[in-house]
């Protein structure tokens, strides 16, 4: 919690009195405006691999880097005016309300204690990852993959081989069981403070989600059932014998609380107040607020020793918010250029998902931005792809429904194709490593998801994406 203050420091620091600010026009910047947005990116899908020590030590510092070489460019060649309000504008309308709400999310769910030991058959495998994918849409993926995953793992850990267990829960639980509302992905989230109607997802993402959680089920049950046949339980449980309680006091009713006021924020109209040039809504400060007051009471009235069974730690959430300040504000010049559509350096990007005369390529849409969600981070990728298709969320959300729904189906699924495709997947890995899982290796990962997933979002892609 202690860099949490920094993050938000790095992105207001340049919150200083107002020059004269004519904003950023995407038509006169080159593609080398995006190096800072891309180096941020690639620093988090490489350095973590290669030089793991040095990035978990230094991961603040090469944030900061790059977000100061996306902003002193724009304070030399735009005026500091500029440079500061972006940075405001960005902090109040995005990344404060994203990181927040992570943050009640994270909390909560840690307070949210499920004891016992399970036996890992089958059928009981496939009902736990399918709580997880329910739960994943409701207190979001990273909640839902914290509550659930040392569950699952006490439940097979005296199977002779339960790799498979802990991928499929990856795929589920961290990723697909994610897509039906904006608690449940950080992309959704984003698209929602972009003006995306709440249950919009769940109304259009319901059936690609069905049919690949759906699939994904019936798959691990047919696998698991091979596997349970052939080594069944041959190794002594370490785990000893349980009762099965599940524990959270408050925290159940401050679920539904962070669900209210998201609801509540969306539909009142309490006016706005306006600052350094950014209009933000009073509701919309309100929400942040609240979303403050449920992580000061769930950290008041949970006892220590239940976020000490869940090995709770704050190093996961500070990570993130460290690392999206950086990617906010790296991602302003890119924004920009995305809004100048054909006019500006992306139009080959452009190009590639417009069909014949300009209409957009859903299929395009689905697989660049998944894709592109696998290695980088897929909130931002879902911004870039929701900016490059117009940025306008009423009109997305009716005539160009589908093309919303691409984007938004690409990046919460694909990002289930590699660890560093969503926040929670490196997490699970980690877990489960350190509990004695004999976890594949980064492209031994790729291995499952290629032969598993990809054969899914082909079907996916055609039946709802094509035409």
């Amino acid at each position: 919690m202690r860099r949490l203050p920094w993050a938000l420091s790095l992105l207001l620091f340049s919150a200083a009195p107002a020059f004269a600010a004519e904003g950023l026009d995407g038509k006169t910047l080159g593609l080398a405006w995006a190096i800072p947005f891309l180096g941020m990116l690639l620093s988090i899908a490489v350095m973590p691999l290669v030089a793991g020590r040095f990035w978990h030590h230094n991961r603040g510092k090469v944030a900061a880097f790059w977000a100061l070489l996306a902003l002193i460019p724009i304070a030399l060649g735009h005026g500091i005016g500029t440079a500061s309000q972006a940075v405001v504008h960005t902090a109040f309308l995005e990344y404060i309300p994203f990181i927040l709400l992570l943050l009640a999310l994270f909390t909560v769910a840690g307070g949210i204690v499920i004891r016992g030991n399970l036996k890992g058959a089958p059928g009981l495998n496939t009902i736990l990852l399918a709580i997880g994918a329910g739960l994943a849409s409701i207190i979001g993926t990273t909640g839902a993959a914290m509550i659930m995953i040392r569950p699952v793992m006490r439940a097979n850990d005296d199977r002779k081989r339960n790799v498979h267990v802990i991928v499929f829960f990856i795929f589920l639980v961290a990723n697909a069981g994610g897509a039906l509302t904006p608690l449940g992905d950080p992309p959704l989230f984003l698209g929602f403070l972009r003006g995306v109607d709440f249950f919009w997802p769940t109304v259009h993402l319901f059936w690609p989600a069905a049919l690949i959680i759906g699939a994904l089920l019936a798959g691990f049950y047919a696998l698991d059932s091979h596997i349970y046949a052939k080594d069944g339980h041959k190794w002594l449980d370490p785990t000893p014998p349980r009762e099965i309680s599940i524990s959270g006091g408050i925290n159940f009713l401050l679920i539904p609380a962070i669900i209210g006021v998201i609801l509540l924020s969306a539909t009142v109209e309490w006016g706005e107040v306006t600052i350094h040039g950014t209009h933000v809504a009073v509701a919309s400060l309100c929400r942040d607020a609240a979303f403050v007051a449920i992580v000061a009471l769930s950290l008041f009235f949970t006892p220590a020793t239940s976020r000490s069974e869940n090995s709770f730690s704050w190093e996961p959430i500070s990570e993130v918010a460290e690392l999206f300040a950086g990617i906010f504000i790296t991602i302003i010049p890119v924004l920009a250029m995305l809004q100048a559509g054909t006019e500006g350096a992306f139009a080959p990007l452009v190009a590639l998902v417009q069909g014949p005369g300009g209409a957009p390529d859903n299929l395009a849409y689905f697989w660049i931005t998944g894709g592109l969600s696998s290695f980088l981070d897929n909130a931002p990728t879902y911004l870039v792809f929701f900016e490059l298709a117009g940025g306008d969320p009423q009109r997305l959300m009716t005539e160009g429904a589908t093309t919303l729904a691409a984007i938004s189906a690409g990046a919460v699924f694909m990002g289930a194709n590699t660890y560093i495709g969503n926040a929670p997947n490196f997490m699970v890995y980690a877990i489960a490593r350190d509990g004695g899982v004999k976890m594949p290796g980064f492209f031994g990962y790729m291995l499952w998801s290629s032969v598993i997933l990809l054969p899914l979002f082909a079907v996916v892609s055609i039946v709802f994406f094509a035409g």
